[in-house]
């Protein structure tokens, strides 16, 4: 490999590191924005779990003037929710589509963001060094002539 190739690869592994990262900078900044919006105008109701996963969970709520939810978009943190569960939930009375499993927060995105981009650095990093070696033990093995034998 080329010493101009090897600075090609290097640009596109860091760049997709760059990349992972800044997404999940954005997620964590995106879940606390959702909290804050929710804590501002805050509003609290049981809610009934209709489907669930470790990602998405759907739930049914009432809020105070009486009108039935059910977020297109699902409940934020759903972690250990079964379907048939009654829960605590807190929603933007502004905008009840905006829910949360009550008591949680975007600390609990935290750990798996930063688990991502480390998890990604430590991969680019393991991918340079052994592009960087193979390429350093190419550069040090001395040329040696053929012989042709007659």
């Amino acid at each position: 490999m080329s010493r101009t190739a090897l600075r090609r690869v290097q640009i596109v592994l860091l760049s997709a590191a760059i990349l992972i990262t800044g997404l999940c900078v954005v997620l964590v900044a995106a879940a606390v924005r959702d909290d804050r919006t929710i804590d501002a105008d805050r509003g609290t109701a049981t809610a009934e779990v209709l489907s669930a996963g470790p990602r998405r969970s759907t739930i049914s709520f009432y809020t105070t003037d009486g009108v039935n939810h059910n977020p297109p978009l699902g409940v934020l943190y759903p972690s250990e929710l079964n379907v048939g569960d009654r829960i605590q939930v807190e929603y933007s009375r502004s905008d009840p589509e905006l829910v949360r499993v009550a008591g949680r927060s975007a600390v609990v995105a935290i750990l798996p963001a930063a688990s991502v981009a480390a998890g990604t650095w430590l991969v680019v990093g393991a991918i340079m060094l052994l592009i960087a070696a193979g390429y350093h033990r190419g550069e040090s093995s001395p040329d040696v002539p053929r012989t042709v034998d007659r």
